[in-house]
């Protein structure tokens, strides 16, 4: 198997190239609309660097709790200005919506990266009170899984953590040695092993792991190694590939907000 190939997601998706544009036109004109509302506050600094930044985005009305997503993008395109629209079904639903920005590879390990967020979530949580409730997709799926790890959060917010939705995580980052991407990664084996949440502890926080039926089967089997490693439950998206499968995030009332805010 060429796994530089059966990692890659865009050129196996109808008009894959274009999504990244139309993520950011709508985004663009949420957060716009968010801001003359004066309910965003962009670009909160968790850390020195210029990347080291969150977006807030608060519901009308008094916070049930915060709902963190972390974007992805293999850890190396991207940040989370791209996908403030996905925002939406959590603030309908009364909830803060946090989404950080993070440096990328090769400037930073992956390592790295899991700190980052981290701390992005540590400052939000001395800000809001209440439960949080973690998704994040593809990389960003691996990053909200380690943040269960008990060694990476605060014992104080990682014990508020109530429900984590890795979406289409990529959960053994062991096969990523093996690919032009690690020219970037600089994965040695035993950052692999100790950033692959397959080989973490099972964790007590519930966790979904959801996945799109269409995705590259790579994907598929991440997802798969990952529910069966933490004996967790695996939701298949029917219909979804790698870009769709997240388009849940902007109805309040759908199948992925339920998992992700179930028992809130």
């Amino acid at each position: 198997m060429d796994l530089n190939e059966a990692y890659a997601n865009a050129p196996f998706i109808p008009d894959g190239a274009a999504y990244p544009d139309r993520w950011r036109a709508d985004s663009d004109a949420f957060r716009q609309r968010m801001s003359v509302l004066g309910r965003a506050r962009l670009g909160v600094m968790y850390g020195h660097g210029t990347r080291e930044i969150v977006d807030l985005f608060q519901p009308d009305g008094v916070p049930k709790g915060i709902f963190v997503f972390v974007h992805g993008g293999y850890w190396r395109q991207f940040d989370g200005s791209l996908w403030s629209h996905f925002a939406q079904g959590a603030l309908k639903q009364g909830w803060v919506v946090a989404m950080p920005t993070y440096d990328l590879c090769p400037r930073v390990r992956i390592s790295d990266i899991t700190r980052q967020v981290a701390t992005a979530i540590s400052v939000v949580a001395r800000e809001f009170p209440g439960p949080i409730h973690l998704a994040g997709h593809s990389a960003g799926g691996h990053l909200v899984a380690r943040m269960l790890d008990p060694s990476v959060l605060d014992d104080t917010v990682r014990t508020r953590i109530a429900k984590s939705v890795p979406i289409s995580p990529v959960a053994d980052l062991r096969p990523l040695m093996d690919t032009l991407m690690n020219q970037d990664f600089k994965l040695e084996e035993a950052e692999a092993i100790a950033e692959s949440p397959v080989l973490m502890a099972p964790p007590s926080t519930p966790v979904t792991v959801w996945v799109g039926a269409e995705e590259r089967p790579v994907f598929l089997d991440q997802a798969r190694w990952l529910a069966d490693a933490w004996n967790c439950e695996r939701v298949v998206d029917p219909g979804k590939h790698h870009f769709d499968v997240i388009d849940g995030l902007q109805d309040p009332d759908s199948p992925l907000m339920q998992a992700i805010l179930q028992d809130a």
